[in-house]
């Protein structure tokens, strides 16, 4: 490599990462100039680029040309403050900064010994943001707890479901598996489905309990509480329980409370999963929403929502880390060392699928040293004023109507069909969102309520301000009223 880019070198790092940054930064700069849904159809890359990789190396610049040219139409624009997709995936300049220092150090922590420093700051930090959100005492490492990054919601849900199936064998036997029972609502994400089937729970055995418009789609504890007694009745174990604050579809908040006296009476595990709201406990006014968490065995949140943190970053909460490790542990004898071996110290492999895993804790760190907590509580508050005021233009509007009452910062709505024809309503809807997203000007996602197809207004990318909600809500206006004009045409 005489003369050329060097596997490593401290100058030649130096140089090409100041013109990766300035790339990056060029980016944000411009990112209003890109519409905010690629445009691109299925394949378009295979035709751009070459059919094998460079015999010889190319210049970063050629690259950069490439990526202006041939990547960037074919990105979604997350960071875009007129992305209102979905939920939003937070990138800040401290998250930013961390991710550099993790890529630059580059360890592979998956023992203390392997770098002390990276599960002893995932330890103090994931304590430091328990207590931003006031969770119990007995989720924090002092105790028989604590907290754990995993790459994503999905897996936390993997691995404290596989912790609660080994419990619960070892008690009633490993043959009892076929028998064994986990309860949700149907508005719970479906990494839980995922999880089932991965952890070996019979299909008919995952209870997804209907929600409705009379509980704001939460679980309801009578219903919870009939299909529990039916279980029993039948020779079955429940065993796993998911609560859900802030769900996917309408940041619906399940009772914790009561939920959680249902699932220690009869002695279930109970899981909340708060990946997105989770991030606005931090502010007072909106931490009663995980009122009854006491009663969790684990708790999660992903920080690269709504907390400023780069992706992957998903804060999972446990009270009995033991649950984790006996489900999860193993001891070859290359990763034996004495530090482990005296009990000494946690290693974080046995809280988590894979092996390896990267010094995530340095971006959390960051966010939280280089904002500080009132900042943080601002950027939250200021997103769920900008979907108040959304929500504000929308029912000004008699052609629209909310469909669910606003919690966070998602706005659940739609355009209401011509002459209350409620047949071809879920077609006006899906039309419009398609409308809408072929703009390019701005991105916003769907679901259904009761059979009713609804639009999603998700406020959450770190650059939006009201002047992209007003403009969002014009194209929205504009879209609806050349649709409705065509319809009643």
């Amino acid at each position: 490599m005489e003369g050329g880019l060097k596997p490593m070198d401290a100058e030649q790092l130096r140089e090409n990462a100041h013109k990766m940054v300035d790339f990056i930064a060029d980016y944000y700069k411009t990112i209003e100039d890109f519409p905010v849904l690629s445009q691109v159809q299925p394949g378009y890359l295979r035709e751009l680029l070459p059919d094998s990789a460079p015999t010889q190396p190319e210049s970063l610049q050629h690259i950069f040309d490439d990526i202006q040219a041939k990547i960037l139409p074919g990105v979604t624009h997350w960071q875009s403050p007129n992305f209102f997709a979905y939920y939003p995936s937070n990138s800040s300049i401290a998250g930013f900064l961390g991710e550099m220092l993790s890529a630059g150090l580059n360890i592979v922590g998956f023992s203390w010994v392997t770098s002390p420093a990276a599960t002893e700051l995932e330890m103090i930090v994931l304590d430091w943001l328990a207590k931003l959100i006031k969770l119990p005492d007995e989720f924090l490492s002092a105790g028989q707890g604590g907290g754990v990054i995993q790459g994503t919601a999905s897996e936390a849900v993997l691995v404290v479901i596989l912790a609660a199936r080994d419990k619960i064998l070892r008690r009633v036997g490993k043959n009892a598996l076929e028998k064994l029972v986990v309860y949700a609502s149907d508005q719970t994400h479906s990494a839980l489905q995922k999880a089932c089937q991965i952890a070996g729970i019979h299909p008919e055995n995952c209870r997804t309990l209907s929600t409705d418009s009379t509980t704001n789609y939460a679980l309801s504890p009578s219903v919870l509480n009939e299909a529990i007694s039916n279980d029993i009745t039948s020779g079955l174990i429940p065993f796993f329980l998911c609560g859900t604050v802030g769900t996917t579809s309408s940041t619906a908040v399940d009772p914790l409370g009561e939920l959680g006296k249902i699932s220690k009476s009869n002695e279930m595990w109970f899981h909340v999963d708060a990946a997105y709201a989770g991030s606005a406990c931090i502010c007072p006014e909106y931490r009663h929403y995980i009122d009854g968490v006491e009663k969790a065995d684990s708790f999660n949140m992903n920080a690269h929502k709504w907390f400023l943190t780069n992706f992957d970053c998903s804060v999972l909460w446990i009270k009995d880390r033991n649950a984790l490790v006996q489900s999860l542990s193993t001891n070859p004898e290359y990763l034996k060392n004495k530090s482990s071996q005296a009990n000494m110290v946690v290693d974080y492999k046995d809280w988590q699928v894979p092996l390896g895993r990267r010094f995530r804790s340095l971006k959390l760190w960051m966010v939280l040293r280089l904002y500080g907590l009132e900042n943080l509580q601002s950027y939250i508050r200021n997103h769920i004023n900008l979907a108040k005021k959304f929500e504000e233009l929308v029912a000004q509007d008699p052609r629209f109507e909310i469909v669910t009452p606003r919690l966070y910062s998602l706005v659940c709505f739609r355009l209401l069909p011509p002459h209350g024809n409620e047949a071809c309503a879920s077609k006006v809807n899906h039309d419009l969102l398609d409308a809408v997203n072929s703009t390019g000007k701005i991105f916003i996602s769907h679901t259904v309520l009761s059979g009713t197809y609804i639009l999603r207004f998700a406020v959450g990318a770190p650059l939006t301000e009201e002047k992209h909600v007003n403009a969002a809500w014009k194209v929205l206006q504009d879209e609806a009223s050349a649709l409705l004009a065509t319809s009643l045409g």
